[in-house]
């Protein structure tokens, strides 16, 4: 197995499957960054931005393809209208210094001991749930057109690209804004959005801190760890995955990013789709600076809102579905549908309160 630590790292290169490999973690991003550009005040030119630039800059650092998609909890959160602008991104600093601080201490197990599995796919099937009722209530208002996004997503599952089905529709509502609103002239993002973050300190935030951090120990930082190990033969440790997902977001955030993470969904898509070193990183983040050139906000309003609505539902189920692997279906189900009745918030402390007592009467 190859330890990749600051001088020993697998070397990028540039074939074909750098090029492939790179639409693998654009599956989880381009859908989320759409739909938070069109619902809410995220800047998709500065968002593509910071996607480009630490794609590109851990993607030489670890040699390997490792994702950066967005931290799905928060993003659901802002989408479904739970979270302001200035609470997404106050959650995202308040996570990138929680993520440094667990990463240089080492004390990830720790944390991750006290959460438990069953919590963490209880999140994502809130997440899950989260984002499906804000796309069917999306889709409703013109069903022709949802539909039309349903039947895209369709035809790609057909095709054997079901787990690209949701960046299929997402290129295809692209398509669309592209004939309405025609193809605009290049230019730079200028001075990124400054979100009051004095009043963003509230319940809604903190809420969506405790939730997303459930998810960013278990997804992106210990699940990603492991599948580093089983495809590629590489460790990297999930407290250096902490460290970096930390230093991300002190930096991106404030310059108009979105909070992001190494998730292991990302990871397998670049592999499935032949990555195997940094290269597809470099690749897709080169893509990124391009797109932010022309994501203006004429091309933005011209996105059709029935479409991304299917796309939201799709997104949904992808995250939803994980519920079937939990070691207690029940409490994870439970903690989705506590979500909904109340938020992510108490429902993933009331999950670690139940865990935690399922663990003592059972030991």
């Amino acid at each position: 197995m190859r330890i990749y630590g600051s001088t020993d790292r697998q070397s990028v290169e540039f074939g074909s499957g750098a090029v492939t490999g790179a639409i693998g973690d654009s599956i989880t991003v381009i859908p989320l960054v759409v739909a938070l550009a069109l619902l809410t005040d995220v800047s998709l030119p500065h968002a593509l931005v910071a996607f480009g630039a630490f794609q590109v800059v851990w993607g030489v650092r670890y040699g390997l393809p490792v994702s950066v998609e967005p931290m799905k909890a928060l993003a659901a959160l802002a989408i479904a209208g739970a979270l302001t602008y200035a609470e997404l991104a106050l959650a995202g600093v308040i996570l990138g210094v929680l993520l440094l601080a667990i990463g240089l201490t080492g004390t990830l197990a720790y944390v991750e001991r006290w959460i438990g599995e069953p919590v963490i796919r209880g999140v994502q099937f809130a997440v899950g749930l989260v984002l499906l009722e804000t796309g069917i209530g999306l889709a409703v208002d013109d069903p022709l057109v949802a539909l039309v996004g349903v039947a895209i997503a369709a035809v790609s599952a057909l095709a054997g690209h079901g787990k690209a089905s949701a960046l299929a529709v997402a290129l295809v509502g692209v398509a669309t804004a592209l004939v309405v609103a025609g193809i605009p002239a290049p230019r730079l993002p200028g001075a990124p959005p400054t979100p009051g973050l004095g009043a963003a300190l509230t319940r809604a935030t903190f809420d969506g801190v405790v939730a997303q951090l459930a998810m960013t120990i278990g997804n992106a930082a210990l699940a990603t760890s492991l599948l580093f190990s089983d495809l590629l033969d590489a460790e990297v440790t999930p407290d250096e995955l902490s460290t970096t997902m930390g230093v991300t977001n002190l930096i991106a955030v404030p310059l108009g990013g979105i909070p992001m993470c190494h998730g292991c969904d990302g990871v397998a898509g670049k592999y499935a789709f032949g990555a195997r070193t940094g290269g597809a990183n470099v690749v897709l983040g080169a893509g990124y600076l391009v797109a932010a050139l022309f994501a203006t906000p004429a091309l933005i309003a011209a996105f059709p809102l029935a479409m991304l609505g299917a796309l939201l539902a799709i997104v949904a189920v992808s995250l939803a579905r994980n519920v079937t692997d939990s070691g207690n279906r029940a409490l994870s189900v439970g903690i989705g549908l506590l979500a909904l009745a109340t938020n992510l918030g108490v429902a993933f402390l009331v999950g670690i309160a139940v865990h935690l007592a399922i663990e003592r009467i059972g030991g």
